[in-house]
């Protein structure tokens, strides 16, 4: 496993202050998948929790797979050891609209927020999102909504999210919550010498109504500001 935790604390200072008082949204995503996404975006969650002392919720939009959850459940002695499962929406909204909706035998329709879940990670100041694919049944399809209530809604109870979602090559999801992200975080691979991939996602982003703040280069060290730049031309 690399080490990242020194690039997660200059990552985490590139990405400059928040306003006063203000929680922030921060998007990772990746042009192709296996650029090493989640690992960054699970990396800052954990320094920001543990060393910086903020509130953090790490949302995966990897909805049928989960794989944050699977990384720190597999992982408790660098992440901590995962609490019981819990509601990952304050008032009872999410992200996604499970179609068809689940019949209850009451004759209800059952909500959309019994699909996710949350845990505690190690101490009081980390969360993790896990999507409950198991409870869907038939032909029922997942879709990630044009949506701000659930991320404004989320950063009145923490300090930070930090949204894990999968690389533009198998996912429109980043496009969608994109507008609604203080800042996106464009993750490409070390040793990947094509950047074109990146730029598109980057003027897709824009165009989308998203901010994003640059490239994190990862598992690589180069000139300053050494893990987020405003460059791919």
């Amino acid at each position: 496993m690399v080490d990242l935790s020194a690039e997660a604390a200059e990552l985490w200072a590139s990405l400059g202050p928040p306003a006063p008082g203000r929680a922030r949204a921060i998007q990772f995503v990746a042009a192709r998948r296996g650029e090493g996404t989640s690992t960054v975006a699970r990396e800052l969650a954990a320094f920001a929790a543990r060393r910086a002392g903020r509130t953090v919720w790490l949302v995966d939009l990897d909805l049928f797979s989960s794989p944050q959850h699977a990384a720190i459940a597999a992982r408790p002695d660098l992440y901590g050891e995962l609490g019981k499962a819990v509601s990952a929406t304050p008032d009872g909204g999410v992200f996604f609209t499970v179609q068809p909706p689940t019949p209850m035998p009451d004759g209800t329709l059952a909500p959309d927020s019994k699909f996710l879940v949350a845990h505690q990670v190690g101490g009081d100041r980390f969360w993790v999102t896990r999507f409950r694919a198991d409870a869907l049944r038939g032909k029922q399809a997942v879709h990630v909504l044009p949506s701000s209530d659930y991320w404004n809604t989320l950063k009145r109870h923490a300090d930070l999210v930090i949204v894990d979602s999968p690389s533009a090559d198998r996912s429109q999801a980043a496009l969608t919550v994109a507008p609604f992200m203080d800042q996106t975080v464009l993750v490409v691979s070390a040793d990947q010498p094509d950047v074109s991939a990146p730029a598109r996602l980057r003027d897709a982003i824009t165009a989308a109504g998203g901010r994003p703040s640059g490239v994190f280069f990862n598992r690589a060290r180069v000139e300053a500001p050494a893990f987020l730049r405003r460059i791919l031309p």
